[in-house]
């Protein structure tokens, strides 16, 4: 079982920037493919970033040249740096970590309004 826990959410004004911060329990984190889903209400989760064992990574178009995600194996913790944000990027934001299973944190709220 791994244990994710994030932090950094909270309300900021629309073309702000917000960072949201993961850490996790497993010693075997790098192995790990470790990413970024949100749920806005009424919508479904979906993919934001993910960044597997060899560093390379992927974004949502929405989100492409704005967000960046990067990840620290000896720390053990995955953050999510967001820029220009929008209203519609307004959503419960939730890290995961994957490997043969995957786990999920509770969550943190993101919200982008004036």
């Amino acid at each position: 079982q791994v244990q994710l826990v994030e932090s950094g959410g909270g309300l900021v004004q629309p073309g702000g920037s917000l960072r949201v911060s993961c850490a996790a329990s497993t010693s075997f984190f790098r192995f790990y493919t470790m990413a970024w889903y949100r749920q806005a209400p009424g919508k479904q989760r979906e993919l934001v970033a993910e960044i597997p064992r060899d560093n390379t990574t992927n974004y949502a178009d929405s989100v492409k040249g704005r967000f960046t995600i990067s990840r620290d194996n000896g720390k053990k913790t995955v953050a999510l740096q967001m820029n220009s944000l929008k209203p519609e990027d307004t959503a419960v934001y939730y890290c995961s970590a994957r490997w043969n299973n995957q786990y999920w944190g509770q969550g943190t709220q993101v919200t982008v309004s004036s």
